[in-house]
């Protein structure tokens, strides 16, 4: 099985394929030392480029329950950083062993590149559906930018198509705000894609408060998003009959004061009118015509 250096195979065989090595050749570079060994939890920190940045009170709670009665049974994956071991996989397996005051923990050492890692961790989250959308297009994100990979590359690697990846991405098109109630679900990743229709992001946000208070299906969204862009369009054409009738006027003016005269409105109907003059005698001409 061949390999292409600094990454997972090309077959994109996911997680069990790149730290497991049982077939006729390893499936990461002769560099993996796998060593399990028993280490104290203090000297194990997580991997501050993990995807997964939630972890859910409850699970941890109920895992850490499990760990009390018997103990880590999947060893944590980690990198040797000379004073201390850096998670690669098992984040949430170790932070349920530090609530239930386990002192050691099981890990298997491998030596990895940085994307390598990058790519075991988003492997396993993908594989246990751990990651939110917004986590998993952001990981996605950050392969391509910072590992110059393509998108068709990164598909290959975790073992899903470009238009997933693409479709995935996306997201992250969404203001701020609204990402952030999708990564607290608030709204669901179906909302999320018909938001992105909205392009203002005040009423993209505006209209997500909406879907959250009154429990919007993703087809009444659709259908939101779509009415937004006939009320532009009515909003368009009213505001351009406005300003044709304005400037009618703006020549009536023009015609009857002899200098220029500038009309100009706004979308609520209101406006300015704007008459110059050249001198004082110019302007006391102007005047004349009011009178």
């Amino acid at each position: 099985m061949s390999v292409k250096k600094g990454g997972l195979n090309k077959k994109g065989k996911g997680l069990s394929a790149l730290i497991d090595s049982n077939g006729e050749q390893p499936t990461v570079n002769e560099k993996i030392k796998d060593s399990l060994r028993m280490v104290n939890i203090s000297k194990v920190e997580p991997n501050k480029s993990q995807p997964r940045n939630n972890f859910n009170e409850d699970s941890l709670n109920e895992l850490a329950e499990s760990i009390k009665e018997i103990g880590i049974l999947e060893p944590l994956i980690v990198q040797d950083r000379k004073s201390y071991y850096e998670i690669i996989c098992g984040e949430r397996r170790w932070r349920a062993a530090n609530i239930a005051g386990i002192t050691e923990v099981p890990v298997i050492i491998k030596d990895l590149t940085d994307q390598e890692i990058v790519e075991i961790a988003l492997i396993e989250n993908i594989q246990r559906e751990d990651l939110n959308p917004v986590e998993e297009a952001r990981a996605y994100k950050r392969l391509i930018e910072e590992f110059n990979l393509k998108q068709d590359e990164v598909a290959k690697r975790v073992s899903k198509s470009r238009t997933t990846i693409t479709n995935a991405m996306r997201i992250l098109k969404l203001s701020s705000p609204v990402l952030q109630m999708l990564i607290d679900e608030m709204i669901t990743e179906g909302h999320a894609r018909a938001l992105l229709g909205v392009e203002d992001e005040e009423v993209q946000y505006n209209l997500a408060q909406r879907v959250f208070d009154e429990k919007m299906s993703v087809r009444e969204v659709e259908k939101a998003v779509r009415n937004l862009g006939k009320e532009k369009i009515s909003k368009v054409k009213v505001n351009t009959q406005i300003a044709d009738a304005y400037k009618k006027y703006e020549n009536t003016l023009k015609d009857k004061l002899g200098t220029k005269v500038s009309v100009s409105t706004k979308e609520n109907g209101s406006g300015k009118i704007e008459i110059e003059f050249y001198s004082g005698d110019d302007f006391e001409r102007i005047m004349d015509c009011f009178k």
